[in-house]
């Protein structure tokens, strides 16, 4: 049901369905109907006979648009899914839950934005799965893991065995990851950054079987911060 929720976003961006870009920078929440509690936490929340939806994440991550175009998309393909002919168990759920971190001083660190997003569209299980945004305030531009490493260094030589070794000890997943997967940079673009850590998100399905569920490990900073280009 997750290709058809793909299939569905990318119908409406052809149909211009999913709508205009974010007016301003600082207009996620409003864009996406929200409100923002005195936290600074922003809630969105929409439900009706055919699917239940609710969004929260902090308000003020710097690339406001990058959040909102993709909440906006996933929340326009989850809605087309619900309406599709033959749909079935409705209410249909998604809930997509924003954590925040940071490392560094305020105006040159880090931030980083990770949504854990759940789904149910009448499947058998349902499923989660995570997205990351990652800001350089210094450079006032998004990071991804390729831009997080100095170039020519080989940061998944560290981080492969790292991450393999946090999930046997913390989670009893001993040898995890292959190789194949384990060293493809792919698989390492949900992460987010503190000054102790750097951790890795990995949604059901996509490193480990179905019954795994969603996958999170850290490492220490300290084992890539030669390589960290930041």
């Amino acid at each position: 049901m997750r290709i058809l929720l793909v299939a569905a976003v990318i119908a409406a961006a052809v149909t211009g369905w999913i709508g205009s870009p974010v007016a301003s920078a600082q207009s996620a929440c409003a864009d996406l109907g929200g409100t923002v509690n005195p936290d600074q936490i922003c809630g969105v929340h929409t439900q009706n006979d055919t699917y239940l939806l609710d969004f929260t994440f902090p308000a003020q991550y710097p690339d406001q648009q990058a959040v909102a175009d993709y909440l906006r998309q996933t929340r326009d393909g989850f809605v087309n899914v619900s309406g599709m002919p033959g749909s079935r168990g409705l209410p249909y759920v998604l809930d997509a839950k924003g954590t925040g971190y940071r490392s560094g001083l305020p105006l040159v660190g880090t931030e980083s934005l990770v949504f854990e997003v759940y789904q149910n569209v009448g499947g058998a299980h349902p499923q989660t799965w995570y997205q990351a945004f990652n800001w350089n305030n210094a450079t006032r531009s998004p990071i991804t893991f390729d831009s997080l490493f100095k170039p020519g260094s080989k940061p998944l030589d560290v981080i492969y065995p790292e991450v393999n070794r946090y999930l046997s000890q913390e989670q009893g997943l001993i040898d995890a990851i292959p190789p194949t997967a384990g060293l493809d940079p792919a698989n390492y673009e949900n992460f987010a950054m503190t000054d102790e850590k750097l951790i890795f998100f990995f949604g059901q399905g996509e490193m480990f079987p179905e019954s795994a569920g969603a996958v999170q490990a850290s490492i220490p900073r300290t084992t890539v911060a030669p390589m960290l280009a930041l």
